[in-house]
C-alpha cells in the first residue's frame, strides 16, 4: 500500500499543474488590471495571431477548450466591449469569423509589453535556451496527444477570407 504516491507521473502533473496555477495567478492579475478575464485575453491573442485575424467559431472554441456556447457568450461580451466582431463564412451559412477589431489589437498592444515581460521573468527567463527549446518541443508533444484540435484553423487553409481587421 502507498508505492504509487512516490510515483514520477504524479510529481510530473503535480508539477505542471503547480507551475500554471502560479504563472496564471500573476497574469490573470496583469489582465484584470486592463480589463480583461484571462479568456478574453487568450481570445484575443489567438485572433491576432491567426491568418487574417480571425477564426471560424468552432475553431475558436477547439483552440480554447470552451464549449461553443461559451466562446458564444464569451465572443458576445467583446463585441459589445468592441474587441471583436463577427464575419459570415461566404462558404457555410451555419459558420462565422470572431475576427479581432482594431480596438482589439490596440488593447493587446497596452498589455504585451508587460505581460511578455512577465513571461520572461517567471517563466522563460527560468530557463537556459537549450532548456526553453526541449521544453517547448515536449509540451507541444503533449498538447497534441491530448488537445489535437489546439491549432484548429490556424494556418492558412483557403477556408477563411483574407480581410483587413473589422473596425469598432
Amino acid at each position: 500500500m502507498g508505492e504509487h504516491f512516490q510515483d514520477e507521473r504524479l510529481t510530473a502533473v503535480g508539477l505542471l499543474y503547480e507551475a500554471f496555477a502560479g504563472l496564471n495567478s500573476r497574469f490573470a492579475a496583469q489582465f484584470c488590471a486592463h480589463g480583461l478575464s484571462t479568456v478574453e485575453f487568450e481570445v484575443l491573442t489567438r485572433l491576432a495571431r491567426s491568418p487574417g485575424h480571425q477564426l471560424r467559431m468552432t475553431d475558436l472554441a477547439a483552440q480554447t477548450s470552451l464549449s461553443t456556447s461559451g466562446v458564444t457568450r464569451v465572443v458576445d461580451r467583446m463585441e459589445r466591449d468592441g474587441l471583436i466582431g463577427r464575419r459570415a463564412c461566404p462558404a457555410d451559412r451555419r459558420s462565422s469569423y470572431a475576427v479581432i477589431t482594431q480596438a482589439g489589437l490596440s488593447r493587446l498592444d497596452e498589455i504585451l509589453p508587460g505581460h511578455l515581460e512577465l513571461i520572461e521573468q517567471w517563466f522563460t527567463g527560468q530557463l537556459e535556451p537549450a532548456q526553453l527549446s526541449a521544453f517547448l518541443d515536449a509540451l507541444r508533444t503533449i498538447r497534441d496527444a491530448v488537445h489535437p484540435c489546439a491549432t484548429a484553423g490556424s494556418t492558412a487553409s483557403g477556408h477563411a477570407p483574407e480581410h483587413a481587421v473589422v473596425e469598432a
